[in-house]
């Protein structure tokens, strides 16, 4: 995928944190248990940081015309399974999603060690 795309998919994912983040802070804060606020607000979390790290990715590859690798599919792989996974199970959604958590939470570990991989010298 070319490296703007990348930075594209950075700002969506961005936006969309940002907007869970309000979403949590405003709408839900009346209508969720603390705990259930605090996991929403640990899935915003590791949405924006991996957002900020696509975008890194992006410009990386944009600057050096390297390829990304594994790396940036893992991270958004792992954002949904894990961050979306999250905001399903604090708004009552299945059990099942319960499960998908850790391996959302696998997926971004392997983003990060595609990473080193990818950075490794020629």
């Amino acid at each position: 995928m070319l490296p703007g795309v990348w930075i594209r998919v950075a700002a969506v994912i961005g936006a969309l944190g940002v907007v869970a983040g309000a979403f949590g802070a405003h709408a839900l804060r009346a209508r969720l248990e603390p705990a259930q606020l605090a996991a929403w607000q640990t899935a915003v979390h590791y949405q924006l940081f991996h957002a900020v790290a696509l975008l890194a990715l992006g410009l990386h590859a944009s600057a050096t015309g390297r390829p990304l690798g594994a790396a940036p599919w893992l991270f958004v792989f792992g954002i949904a399974l894990f961050s979306g996974s999250i905001y399903g199970l604090s708004l009552g959604g299945p059990r099942w999603l319960g499960p998908v958590t850790p391996v959302g939470g696998l997926a971004l570990i392997a983003g990060w060690v595609a990473l080193l991989w990818s950075a490794r010298p020629d």
